[in-house]
């Protein structure tokens, strides 16, 4: 800090030049009153005094003279705002990013303050020791970036924007904030930016910094507990098990209480005791015929530092059975299917009718692949697209390789199968082609691949490149495993066996009415008014905060859809004092950030006093006059 002021404008002291008038009009005030009297002789010390009235003579005793100099001076100097330098280099444009993701509501166990609360005390400070050159741009750094005013000098808006600021309960984007300070930059000449956070991003950030990031660390938060994930899986006896995860941050041991409520009804609860740093992973058995409601709401027995992590919301979907094609022609699939009470077969023989979508088709025919389902098996054939890289040869060949991690093949023996057909690459064709189209080899074999694996949007598609028939492998016992596979895939994409709680920012995607008006009022905030589109769906939707939204309009019922946290960096509250960029590293400041300090107000508060002290003195009955 340097002591020695500054002065903004200079040119101020043009002012001083008011003393000339000022001390002329006081030689021109002085007349005294004529009087007759008896003798002179007690006059004489008057008389001496007109004979060398002179300029510095007048200035004798002469208070109110001081005083109105002296008010001058100050005023001239407040209208040069002067101000104490801090002795860092002033940004005129200045961008100034505040984090204000979950973690920032943290609360210091003593002060009971949370690190937006900090960020918030030390940017109005800023404000209040801006110069009238330098302009201020607040950005809000969530889950995106959202400017809160653009570059200005109007305390006021700045003020009432920072005030306006509060806590998403979302993970932060870092990276939005300063691509969305990159484009400001084309507007203004920006040459330093200051960022508020309390260090809970990820450390890497692939970024190319064009301007100098003054990265102001806050102080660390206490200790917290929080759930960090939730899921439910149907099992083979008709219920449903429930997983959470529960974590604790590094600073203290935490033990708490976990409860579990189905659907307003409490269901199961249990106690946890965790060390620093330490989670657990927690499971409960709920039985749901139909759709359910669940909460999980984490009691903390002692400091918590963190609220928004404390409860998270599954919705359990209405069982229903699948939907199956099987080709007639494929006798050994529709076997191992035909017990499956979870499903439904087609086509059946007393039945003409058949649905218009399907959760599974599994055929020999390629024309059975454009029916509508979610997952398709295509059996004994090369799709018409793959026809030019490979072919089929009645050949006797075996499986070379497949890959393990693949939800078709897990756990599936496939080492001693001997074909009849063996797929052949023709001539100057590879893998590289198929993956060019989308495909992917899970079995391969001699001379060319065996199983295939297409992702589209819509669905997932499989191709046995031979007929498994034609093979030993449905006299294996790999078989039955790779069908149940099948149909564990199958209720996965169909969500009727397994669900996940939904997390912040964003609602999961609901399908209601097409082209209708929907409302939907959040935990926190106004009701907003979306519509779904063509399909009757809504989605994209933002949801800045844990707890349950509710959605009216046709055909929705007064739905509920809970969304949590569920974040295991936000709940961890861990800071990064480093943040690496694409090129080059960025440290947390080790000291507070100073800014110059404004003296004109307290200067032109000193004038105040000088021109009522004044008032006061010429308005004071002189001593002697008789009343």
């Amino acid at each position: 800090m340097n002591f020695w002021p500054g002065f903004y404008a200079l040119q101020g002291a043009w002012f001083l030049l008011l003393l000339i008038p000022l001390l002329v009009f006081y030689f021109l005030k002085l007349k005294r009153p004529h009087q007759r009297v008896p003798s002179l002789a007690l006059w004489s010390q008057v008389i001496n005094d007109r004979r060398v009235n002179s300029p510095f003579q007048k200035f004798k005793r002469s208070i109110l003279l001081l005083l109105q100099i002296l008010l001058l001076l100050f005023l001239v100097l407040a209208l040069m705002q002067p101000y104490i330098q801090s002795g860092a280099e002033r940004a005129e444009y200045l961008p100034i990013l505040i984090d204000s993701s979950a973690s920032m509501a943290a609360t210091d166990p003593e002060t009971k303050k949370s690190r937006l609360d900090l960020a918030k005390e030390r940017v109005n400070e800023l404000i209040e020791n801006m110069l009238p050159d330098q302009r201020i741009s607040l950005v809000a750094v969530g889950s995106t970036a959202r400017r809160l005013t653009d570059f200005t000098d109007n305390q006021r808006v700045l003020k009432k924007s920072l005030a306006s600021l509060k806590v998403d309960d979302v993970p932060s984007q870092l990276e939005d904030a300063l691509r969305m300070t990159q484009a400001l930059s084309r507007t203004a000449p920006i040459k330093s930016v200051l960022f508020y956070s309390d260090g809970n991003f990820p450390q890497e950030i692939d970024f190319e910094l064009p301007f100098e990031l003054n990265y102001q660390l806050l102080p660390p938060a206490g200790v917290n507990v929080g759930i960090t994930s939730m899921n439910a899986r149907k099992n083979q006896a008709g219920t449903w098990d429930v997983f959470l995860r529960i974590e604790n941050s590094k600073q203290a041991d935490s033990s708490a209480s976990v409860e579990l409520i189905q659907d307003g009804q409490s269901v199961a609860r249990e106690e946890i005791v965790l060390g620093p740093g330490e989670s657990q992973r927690l499971e409960f058995s709920v039985d749901a015929g139909g759709a359910s409601k669940i909460k999980a709401i984490l009691t903390p027995a002692g400091a918590d530092s963190l609220v928004a992590d404390n409860e998270a919301y599954l919705t359990i979907p209405q069982s229903r059975q699948l939907l199956v094609y099987v080709d007639p022609e494929l006798a050994s699939y529709r076997y191992a299917l035909d017990e499956n009470s979870e499903m439904i077969l087609y086509p059946q023989p007393d039945q003409s009718s058949a649905p218009a979508e399907y959760d599974l088709v599994i055929s020999g025919a390629a024309k059975d692949m454009d029916r509508e389902a979610l997952i398709k098996l295509g059996v004994g054939f090369v799709p018409e697209e793959l026809e030019k890289y490979i072919k089929l040869e009645t050949e006797l060949t075996e499986v070379v390789d497949w890959n393990r991690s693949s939800s078709l093949l897990r756990h599936v023996q496939l080492s001693d199968v001997q074909i009849t057909q063996q797929p052949v690459w023709t001539e100057n064709s590879g893998v590289e082609n198929l993956e060019e189209l989308g495909y992917e080899v899970l079995i391969h074999g001699k001379l060319g691949p065996l199983l295939l694996q297409k992702r589209t949007p819509t669905d997932q598609e499989f191709y046995f490149l031979f007929d498994t028939d034609r093979s030993t492998l449905p006299y294996r016992v790999g078989f039955p495993i790779m069908v149940s596979n099948l149909v564990q895939l199958t209720l996965q994409e169909a969500g009727i066996a397994e669900t996940q709680a939904a997390a912040t920012p964003v609602l999961p995607v609901v399908e209601y009415q097409p082209e209708q008006s929907y409302q939907i009022k959040p935990p926190v905030g106004k009701t907003m008014t979306v519509k779904s589109d063509a399909n009757g769906v809504l989605s994209g939707i933002a949801a800045l905060h844990v707890g349950t939204y509710n959605i009216s309009g046709e055909g929705a019922k007064d739905a509920e859809l809970g969304v949590s946290l569920l974040n295991p960096l936000e709940t961890s509250l861990v800071s990064v004092e480093k943040i690496q960029f694409s090129e080059v590293p960025v440290s947390a400041a080790a000291a507070q950030i100073d800014s110059d300090k404004p003296l004109w107000s307290e200067f032109a508060l000193i004038a105040f006093f000088l021109l009522l002290l004044e008032w006061w003195y010429f308005q004071r009955k002189p001593t002697g006059v008789p009343t």
